[in-house]
């Protein structure tokens, strides 16, 4: 019985100190997100003191904008169903065969998701555009079309599908299919009829997570779609900095807010259903050599794809970073011109790594305290939606956060906009969703009895923590911290606006440099997305080594 209530009181000592730990990343995301989109928004739909919601009709109703809302919605769902069709089959090789130099494999799979979105522009940029590999190929030329948006989507999303599809598809009992199959059930229907319904949680949480990095995309449409084609956060981008339409962008960022927390709450529905439904098996003994033409002729598919959509266009990249003689554009990064930087290019080098540094540590502690306050599931309907609400983002518009900043942050007793923390406060927004997924399903791996028996003998809920959680989840947190180190090194949206023109950071120095005309600055612009890109396979390739098989995928 003492045992008991000691069980019982450690739990309500374990629910208080959840509530404790979700004081500081309610904070953060109050002060540095919810307040400045609040707040950008409230200046572009507010006049003489009062709100003008007659506005939204007003807006919506331009043809201009329903050509952009209409482009990003298609854009999205092609992009989508194309990276499904090319993904899929990646994802049965990676699940089901066992294959020489496979880890080296899904680390090249995996390094386009890591990469920053200005990255993935230049290097379809370098491809299709102006004297590419592929520059007028049949007499068209890709870089005016949209299928050059719709390849670097497919690109950068190709891995989103691997990891979400191939990961549950590894730990599915194949035995089920071929218990079918024995009883007269041709391939095709064993898998459609056995597989596919097992699958169609994985794929439709794949299928949505795609569509919202799609759907909200800026680097890639910014750089390849050029005055033709445009997204919302293109859209709010442009009404923002160049036609100073602050209604206009507000009201387009409430319709990708809306938008972005019905594909949220749908993706939740789908994990929910990925987690509870399904009998999995060690994903370790599901893999097996290709047998048959046909499976080796599907590998040597999947590898082709690997190569020409993966692996050719950072190639090409790098190749044209090297087309002046004796390394020309990148000893041109050590230059100060004047004009577009008031410091050497190469200098945004150091900028960017410094800045990530700063970004990794407050989104690691940040996402570490709101992991440890979600993990367990039968959390409170607060806590529950607290975990949605830092997935919000990555799909709201970072245009709209970085512009928020420099007009919310400006006066006592927040007044950063001079301040060279806006940059990585911004990176940690990102940051942190990432350390949250990565963490929360290793910390509730964590069996509980370990936390109650360390109660039981006397600790406190922190000290449990530090002797009994953390110990298990140390490798998860190196990994949660490579992932925001990664995708704080490549932040563009909000970065542009609150970068320092005396500290400029790699993709805000990548897209200055391609605004402006003349071969040695469209060199020096691949040469530092060459060194950015390198930067981000470096520490994935670490991520790799690091990773395990309970760590969260992404």
């Amino acid at each position: 019985m003492d045992v008991a209530r000691t069980q019982v009181a450690s739990r309500a000592r374990g629910n208080a100190a959840r509530l404790g730990l979700l004081a500081l990343p309610a904070a953060f995301f109050a002060v540095f997100f919810a307040y400045p989109v609040a707040a950008i928004v409230g200046r572009g739909l507010k006049a003489d003191g009062a709100w003008r919601f007659g506005r939204l009709a007003e807006v919506l109703t331009q043809s201009d904008i329903r050509h952009v809302l209409w482009f990003t919605t298609w854009q999205a769902l092609v992009s989508t169903v194309l990276t499904l069709l090319v993904a899929l089959p990646g994802a049965y090789v990676f699940a089901r065969f066992s294959f020489p130099g496979k880890q080296v494999l899904r680390a090249v799979v995996t390094v386009p998701f890591v990469l920053p979105t200005v990255v993935v522009g230049t290097a379809f940029l370098a491809l299709v555009g102006r004297g590419g590999l592929l520059d007028g190929l049949w007499g068209v030329r890709l870089d005016t079309t949209v299928w050059a948006i719709l390849l670097a989507h497919v690109f950068f999303n190709y891995a989103v599908v691997v990891r979400t599809v191939g990961g549950l598809w590894a730990q599915l009992d194949p035995r089920q299919e071929e218990a079918a199959r024995m009883l007269g059930a041709s391939r095709l229907t064993a898998w459609r009829t056995v597989t596919l319904p097992a699958l169609g949680p994985a794929v439709a949480a794949a299928a949505l997570m795609v569509f919202l990095f799609t759907f909200t995309s800026f680097g890639v449409v910014q750089i390849l779609g050029g005055p033709a084609f445009s997204t919302l956060e293109v859209e709010i981008y442009r009404q923002t900095t160049e036609v100073f339409d602050l209604t206009t962008a507000a009201v387009l960022t409430l319709v990708q807010f809306a938008a972005v927390g019905a594909v949220l709450a749908v993706h939740a529905w789908t994990v929910r259903r990925r987690e509870t439904a399904l009998r999995l098996v060690d994903a370790s003994v599901t893999a097996r050599r290709p047998r048959g033409a046909g499976q080796w002729a599907l590998l040597a598919g999947v590898l082709v794809t690997v190569a020409l959509l993966l692996v050719l266009p950072p190639a090409v990249l790098v190749q044209r970073s090297l087309d002046a003689p004796d390394f020309g554009y990148y000893r041109a990064l050590t230059s100060e011109d004047g004009g577009t930087f008031l410091v050497a290019p190469i200098a945004a080098v150091g900028n960017s790594l410094a800045y990530a540094v700063v970004a990794t540590a407050i989104a690691v502690l940040v996402g570490g305290l709101a992991a440890v306050a979600l993990t367990r599931r039968d959390a409170g309907r607060f806590v529950r939606g607290f975990d949605a609400l830092l997935m919000l983002p990555l799909g709201v518009s970072a245009v709209t956060v970085g512009f928020g900043f420099l007009i919310a942050l400006d006066e006592p007793p927040l007044d950063l906009r001079a301040s060279w923390i806006l940059v990585p406060l911004a990176q940690a927004l990102v940051g942190v969703p990432f350390v949250v997924r990565t963490m929360l399903p290793v910390l509730r791996a964590v069996d509980v009895r370990l936390r109650e028996a360390a109660a039981v003998l006397g600790a406190s809920p922190w000290r449990a923590w530090r002797e009994v959680d953390l110990p298990l989840v140390r490798r998860a947190l190196l990994v949660a911290a490579g992932f925001a180190f990664a995708v704080s090194l490549g932040e563009f949206g909000a970065t542009v606006f609150i970068a320092r023109p005396d500290r400029p950071t790699l993709p805000v120095a990548v897209a200055r440099l391609l605004g402006r005309p003349g071969d040695l600055n469209y060199g020096q612009a691949m040469a530092l997305s060459t060194i950015l890109m390198v930067v981000c396979a470096v520490a994935l390739l670490v991520l790799e080594r690091l990773r395990t098989d309970r760590t969260g995928e992404f």
